[in-house]
């Protein structure tokens, strides 16, 4: 297992899905999952960029020492954010939406050394193209009730991914959790 020079690492998360990814990375490590205000406005990129620091440094505040990391991810539609969807209702226009079209999907990444406060965060794009759905798809794809935790209302890496028609970017940016720059970045804090 890997690890971040006997400092702890923890993940700033309650997400199965980073759990996973992080897991598979290699690592060893904590959760801990803070409440954020998670009110921003502006562009998903900056809006994502904003929340992976608050969760960052809320998550600090219980720890001593160690290595937190957190993130948050948005799905942008011609530059409006969609995030999780409040009823099936409300999911069901969301995939209606990307049905054909072109989207992006953000996610923030902030690592941060409890102890001395240095912190990296970055902002990762990745493009999604969905194939047209019917209505009664996207009916029963909302009936599973898999888009209602889940920013744009899909999950790629389960029923969703038969509606993707190409990607340009990183697959595991678009499940929440970008591997490649998140290992990177961690390779900056085991120094």
């Amino acid at each position: 297992m890997k690890d971040t020079t006997n400092r702890p690492l923890i993940l700033a998360s309650g997400s199965p899905r980073r759990r996973e990814l992080l897991s598979r990375m290699g690592y060893e490590f904590e959760i801990c999952a803070p409440d954020v205000d998670e009110h921003v406005t502006g562009h998903a990129r900056d809006i994502v960029y904003t929340l992976a620091q608050r969760k960052a440094h809320a998550a600090a505040s219980h720890f001593n020492r160690g290595v937190i990391i957190a993130s948050d991810t948005l799905v942008s539609l011609d530059g409006a954010p969609l995030g999780k969807p409040a009823d099936a209702a409300e999911a069901h226009r969301m995939l209606m939406a990307l049905s054909g079209r072109e989207h992006e999907v953000f996610t923030g990444v902030c690592v941060l050394d409890v102890e001395t406060g240095r912190s990296e965060t970055r902002s990762v794009r990745t493009g999604v193209r969905f194939r047209p759905l019917s209505s009664e798809e996207i009916d029963a794809y909302v009936a599973t009730g898999e888009p209602m935790d889940k920013a744009g209302a899909y999950a790629i890496q389960g029923g969703a991914g038969a509606f993707v028609e190409a990607l340009d970017g990183e697959f595991d940016n678009v499940v929440g959790f970008p591997t490649e720059e998140v290992s990177e970045m961690l390779n900056h804090f085991e120094k």
